[in-house]
C-alpha cells in the first residue's frame, strides 16, 4: 500500500513537471503580432514567431511586436491607451503656445523587428510605444507646428499643417523600424487672449472676403447688364436697318408702280392720238351735233341769222332800239 501511495505521488510529480515544462516550452503569439526569440544570455534568433502556438526551448524567451495597425492616443480624455491626460503643448512660428490632442496609428516593420529588439535593448513593442513612440510624437510634432503662425493653424492652412505632420512623422520613424499609418490633430486650442485675437482676424478676413464676393458679383452683374444693353442696342440697330430697308423697298415699289402706270397711260394716250385722224375727228363732231345751228347777229340792226333757215330763205331782222 505504501509503495502504491509513493507511486501515485511520483506520477503526480511527473505530470506536474511535464505540465510546467509544456507551459515553459509553449508560446502563443496573438493575431497581428510577431515574437522575437532570444536567449537569456542575449542571443537573438533569426526566426520570428508568427500568429499561433509554438513549441520552443525552455531557455528561449520571446518579445511581442505588433505588425498589425495599432491605434494610439495622446489626448486629455480617457481614451484607448491614454487613460490619463496626455495632451501636450507645442509652439507656433510667432511664439504662441498651442494645446493639442493627437491620435495616430502605427505598426512595427515585420522585416525589421529583430533590429527593433536590439535597438531598444529587448523592450517589447508596448514598452517601445510608451518610452519612445509617444515621447517622439510630441517632440517631432513641436518641430512641425513651430513653422506655422498661430493664425495659419486656426485659418486656411490647418489641413496643410496636418498633412505636413503626417509626412514628417512617417519619415522620422521609418529608420527605427516603425511605420506610421495615420496622424491627426483631434483638438487644437490656445489661451483666451490669443483666441480672441485670432477670432477678430478671422472675422475681418471673412468680412473682406464677403466684400470681395459682393464686388465681384456686382461687377459680373454690371458686365451682364452692359452686355444685355449692347445686345439690345445692336438689335435696335438691326431692326432700324431692316425697317429702313423695308421702307426703301416699299418706296421703290410705289415709285416703280407709278412709273409703270404713267408709262401705260402715256402709251395709251399715244395710241389714242395716233388713232385720231381728221376724218375721225370730223365724224366725232357730227356724232355729237344735236341738230341746232348757230345764229349770227351783225350791223346796227340786230340781224339774227338762223343757219337752219338759210335753207328756207327766211331771214329775221331785229332792230336796235
Amino acid at each position: 500500500m505504501k509503495k502504491g501511495f509513493l507511486g501515485s505521488i511520483g506520477l503526480a510529480v511527473i505530470i506536474v513537471a511535464g505540465l510546467i515544462c509544456v507551459a515553459k516550452c509553449t508560446v502563443r503569439v496573438p493575431a497581428g503580432y510577431v515574437a522575437v526569440q532570444y536567449e537569456m544570455n542575449g542571443g537573438i534568433s533569426d526566426d520570428t514567431l508568427t500568429q499561433g502556438w509554438h513549441l520552443v526551448s525552455p531557455t528561449i524567451k520571446t518579445s511581442l511586436y505588433s505588425v498589425g495597425i495599432e491605434q494610439s492616443y495622446l489626448t486629455s480624455e480617457d481614451k484607448g491607451d491614454s487613460p490619463k491626460d496626455e495632451s501636450f503643448k507645442t509652439p507656433t512660428a510667432d511664439g504662441k503656445q498651442l494645446l493639442v490632442d493627437l491620435e495616430f496609428s502605427y505598426k512595427f516593420d515585420q522585416e525589421h523587428v529583430a533590429d527593433v529588439f536590439t535597438r531598444f535593448k529587448g523592450q517589447s513593442g508596448e514598452s517601445v510605444k510608451n518610452t519612445f513612440i509617444k515621447p517622439k510624437m510630441k517632440a517631432w510634432t513641436q518641430e512641425v507646428t513651430a513653422k506655422y503662425p498661430v493664425t495659419d493653424v486656426f485659418g486656411d492652412k490647418r489641413q496643410e499643417l496636418n498633412e505636413a505632420l503626417d509626412t514628417y512623422l512617417k519619415k522620422k520613424f521609418e529608420p527605427y523600424g516603425i511605420i506610421i499609418d495615420t496622424v491627426n490633430f483631434t483638438s487644437i486650442s490656445t489661451d483666451d487672449e490669443t483666441q480672441a485675437a485670432i477670432q477678430k482676424k478671422v472675422n475681418a478676413q471673412q468680412e473682406l472676403e464677403l466684400a470681395n464676393i459682393e464686388a465681384k458679383t456686382a461687377k459680373v452683374q454690371a458686365d451682364k447688364d452692359k452686355e444685355v444693353a449692347l445686345i439690345a442696342a445692336e438689335q435696335d440697330k438691326e431692326k432700324a436697318a431692316i425697317e429702313a430697308e423695308q421702307a426703301k423697298i416699299t418706296a421703290e415699289g410705289k415709285a416703280e408702280a407709278t412709273r409703270i402706270k404713267a408709262d401705260a397711260e402715256a402709251e395709251a394716250n399715244k395710241k389714242i392720238a395716233e388713232s385720231l385722224t381728221p376724218e375721225l375727228i370730223e365724224k366725232q363732231k357730227i356724232d355729237k351735233w344735236n341738230g341746232d345751228v348757230p345764229k349770227v347777229q351783225g350791223g346796227n340792226a340786230a340781224t339774227i341769222v338762223d343757219a337752219g333757215e338759210l335753207t328756207s330763205g327766211n331771214i329775221a331782222t331785229v332792230e336796235n332800239k
